[in-house]
């Protein structure tokens, strides 16, 4: 139970990081107003761009970590990963976001993936 529980939740966690990654792809701005700190494509693009191939590629490294190289690698990298979020939650905050948005959704995904890093370990 255990094992399905922790490899589920960190699948359904990478698949949707590498979503996120595909949204800020493909809307950008509507992307970047989800996130907690709007922008515009003309204005930011790049860095639009930037924001959407980091997180899709997460997702994508995540994913392949679990089927090829098991639960531990996986926790692992969900340790570290679980970095990314908390960074987020500060940006949002610094950049004149909502704290509902920063604590919301950004941190509560920080104390997720730190959920299933501490589960992978375990199994």
């Amino acid at each position: 139970m255990l094992t399905t529980v922790a490899y589920g939740l960190a699948i359904v966690l990478n698949l949707f990081i590498a979503f996120i990654g595909a949204r800020f792809l493909l809307a950008p701005e509507a992307a970047a107003a989800g996130y907690g700190v709007p922008a515009r494509f003309d204005q930011a693009g790049a860095y639009l761009t930037v924001k959407g191939l980091r997180d899709l590629g997460y997702g994508l490294v995540g994913l392949a970590l679990l089927a090829f190289s098991g639960a531990q690698a996986e926790a692992w990298f969900m340790l570290v990963a679980g970095l990314l979020p908390l960074g987020d939650t500060l940006n949002v905050l610094r950049h004149g976001g909502s704290k509902a948005t920063a604590f919301g959704i950004h941190f509560a995904t920080a104390v997720v993936v730190l959920i299933s890093a501490a589960l992978l370990f375990a199994v």
